[in-house]
């Protein structure tokens, strides 16, 4: 009585809803039930709205306090110290007995509402007691007042909570596997288990503005979300409102389902103008302004691209006149300080009143619609089209976040372009609907002024590639970036050198990820609590891969991956705007990277290279990755780019450009000779050059590479 009383009285205060209560009854009799812990309310909410009476594991030291105590008389209860083996021994005994339990893998309550350390008891817990483990997220209690999320989290005294309730599993580990790797193997799958379990019961329906707009119900509309280099920062009230003034006047000049250009800097009006045309269906496409007027004017016909939004002032400072002039004469060039004229008193009111009155529900739209067209670099070849769709991206943030911590205390700093995929997702996507504070900076090159300005902001959070982290290390001071708590590198390989220095200078540990624009782009992330230098962590839950062997190759295999995050196609030259659908030798749905990687047997996967950047030389597939790195070795602290060119004899040879103004063959010689690889890993010839070719994300603009390369 008295639980079926608990239970009534929460669902009158809090609204629970319980997800899933069929996968419980699908359990058998020994089974572990593992759940995060995000409040002291959560033993209740379990004991109340679970079908059984199930044991819970309670720590020591908390069982011991007198508000508890009376708590532990009507909820059965375990308790033990993690830290101890006997502790973990008597509820194995328990379990395997034919018994339900209940633990929290944490050890504690959550401090920033996502999961922290996972220990490893449960797992042996598991293993030793042959138990099925059900995963259970409880969500919501992280917002209420029995939380440690104060200052993180805005509180509020009812929240609604959900229990969601995962299908069972068992441990799928080897007989062959004993002692402290059976164990470090049982651990991994219980913390990749949990983090599948947060990202399959994240809210993922529905469009980007509906999460932007849920993101405001859960944060406050009077929260500061972005600021930019007019250093006026805006609140999501202030923003969506904007959006609003911005969507009627695009409505009026643009049709449904239109592909609309945008050349715009990262600034707040970019924001605006993105999700104002996404509200009314059209989908904005991100115009690279860095590129020049023939691969711009390309990209707008390969995705069939009638209007273009961009602005006077804009084109005035990065001067893109000639860009200009090259889209006039066949595209309407939509430019901001027209549009804000046409915004009257009338429309700002309705606005006004518009951003008062949305609601998520009303705006949730179809989460499979196309959000957004952004561009593949083109590092190696014509630029293609990547249609991304709502529930890419918000599928892709749900994945990062059930690995790392972030949350609404963070402070972003984007330096990356916005038409970049990570510098429109990271950039955007990500903090607007996680409710952190973003400042938006036009460009990734001003070695002196972005860490003042990370010291300026107190920046936690960046997401950055190796040769601007280089360059930010020369020049700046060492307390510049004292806040930063993840750094995260990406597009293109981390050097030794470049995370040396960050840890010697700043003491923070560079993350490396990895990803593709047709990912959303992250597929696979370093961790604070799952980190090995060298790879790119690992691949995130939700993304399946295939590794298909490439001839000449002995070790790893070119990856392919299908998940949520994954595109629906390719906007593709010549084919008049028509989606592609995405698909590989491995059926649709399905991605080829084109990467060649290693993965290891804790799931952490090395990049190898492209397969495209391999040259075959005397019948031998050398690795164009590796003679830069080996170059790299050879002269510290320098760029190196190696391209493979045509050769009568021996089919091709290696042409290596360096930015290292004294740059030797014979020392490259010595350093191939010395790590034992074969001559076909000298190159033909070197060539030194004053500044290394670099797109504006941050990558190696192998086209020009290639072009001076072919002239030597």
């Amino acid at each position: 009585m008295i639980k079926h009383f608990v239970r009534i009285l929460l669902t009158l205060l809090y609204r629970i809803k319980v997800e899933g209560l069929e996968h419980f009854h699908e359990t058998g009799e020994r089974v572990l039930i593992v759940a995060n812990h995000a409040s002291f309310l959560d033993p209740v909410v379990l004991w109340a709205f679970l079908p059984d009476d199930v044991t819970f594991a309670i720590n020591t030291h908390i069982a011991t306090r007198a508000w508890v105590k009376p708590a532990l008389k009507l909820v059965p209860a375990f308790a033990m110290d993690p830290m101890q083996p006997m502790s973990i021994k008597a509820l194995t005994h328990y379990v395997r007995s034919g018994r339900k339990a209940v633990i929290f893998p944490e050890g504690r309550i959550t401090l920033t509402g996502l999961l922290m350390k996972i220990y490893e008891g449960a797992a042996v817990i598991a293993d030793k007691a042959d138990a099925e483990i059900l995963p259970v997220r409880i969500e919501g209690t992280q917002y209420s007042p029995f939380s440690r999320t104060e200052g993180v989290l805005r509180q509020r005294w009812f929240p609604q909570i959900a229990l969601h309730i995962c299908p069972p599993r068992k441990l799928a580990l080897s007989g062959d596997l004993h002692g402290d790797k059976r164990r470090k193997q049982a651990a991994l799958q219980v913390e990749d288990l949990m983090s599948e379990m947060i990202f399959m019961t994240e809210r993922r329906a529905g469009s980007l503005f509906s999460g932007v707009l849920e993101a405001r119900r859960l944060h406050g509309g009077a929260r500061v979300v972005l600021e930019d280099i007019q250093r006026q920062p805006i609140s999501y009230n202030g923003l969506i409102t904007r959006t609003f003034a911005l969507a009627e006047e695009l409505e009026r000049l643009t049709v449904e389902k239109e592909v609309v250009g945008v050349l715009l800097p990262s600034m707040i009006n970019t924001v605006a103008v993105l999700l104002g045309l996404q509200i009314n269906r059209r989908v904005p496409a991100m115009l690279n302004s860095s590129s020049g007027a023939r691969n711009i004017v390309a990209a707008c016909e390969t995705a069939a691209i009638k209007t273009v939004v961009t602005s006077r002032r804009f084109v005035e400072v990065a001067g893109l006149q000639s860009v200009i002039d090259a889209l006039q004469s066949q595209y309407t060039l939509l430019f901001l300080e027209d549009i804000a004229l046409g915004i009257g008193r009338a429309a700002k009111l309705r606005a006004w009143l518009e951003c008062r009155q949305a609601t998520p529900e009303a705006y949730l739209g179809d989460g499979e619609a196309s959000a957004v067209v952004l561009f593949t670099s083109g590092t190696e070849g014509v630029p293609k089209g990547v249609v991304l769709t709502h529930a890419n991206l918000i599928a892709n943030r749900a994945q990062l976040l059930a690995r790392v911590d972030l949350n609404a205390a963070d402070v972003l700093l984007n330096v990356l372009p916005v038409f970049h995929s990570f510098g429109f997702w990271a950039g955007m996507v990500l903090p607007l609907l996680t409710g952190m504070r973003t400042f938006l900076y036009p460009s990734p090159l001003h070695y002196r002024i972005i860490p003042e300005l990370a010291y300026d902001i107190n920046a936690t959070v960046m997401f950055v590639s190796n040769t601007f982290l280089t360059g930010y290390a020369k020049h700046a001071h060492p307390y510049d970036f004292h806040q930063l708590r993840y750094v995260f590198a990406g597009a293109e390989k981390l050097h030794a050198e470049t995370r040396q220095i960050w840890f010697d200078k700043f003491g923070i540990r560079i993350l490396e990820g990895y990803g593709v624009t047709e990912t959303s782009p992250a597929l696979a992330v370093n961790t604070l609590m799952r980190c090995k230098a060298g790879t790119v962590g690992r691949l995130f839950p939700g993304v399946e891969y295939r590794l298909e062997p490439v001839e000449g190759i002995a070790q790893g295999g070119c990856l392919h991956v299908k998940g949520a995050n994954v595109m629906p196609g390719y906007l593709l030259a010549g084919n008049n705007g028509k989606l592609t659908p995405a698909s590989s030798i491995f059926g649709e749905g399905w991605h080829n990277t084109g990467d060649l990687v290693e993965i290891d047997d804790e799931g952490y996967m090395r990049i190898c290279g492209r397969v495209k950047r391999f040259a075959k030389i005397g019948g031998e597939m050398v690795s164009l990755l590796l003679v830069e790195e080996l170059a790299a070795r050879a002269w510290p602290g320098s760029l190196n780019a190696a391209v493979s060119l045509p050769d009568p004899v021996k089919g091709e040879h290696i042409i290596l450009l360096t930015d290292h103004a004294e740059a030797e063959r014979a020392v490259l010689v010595k350093q191939v000779h010395a790590e034992g690889y074969s001559e076909f890993h000298i190159p033909r010839r070197i060539v030194s050059v004053p500044a290394m070719p670099i797109l504006a994300t941050g990558k190696t603009d192998y086209q020009t590479v290639r072009e001076r390369a072919g002239q030597v």
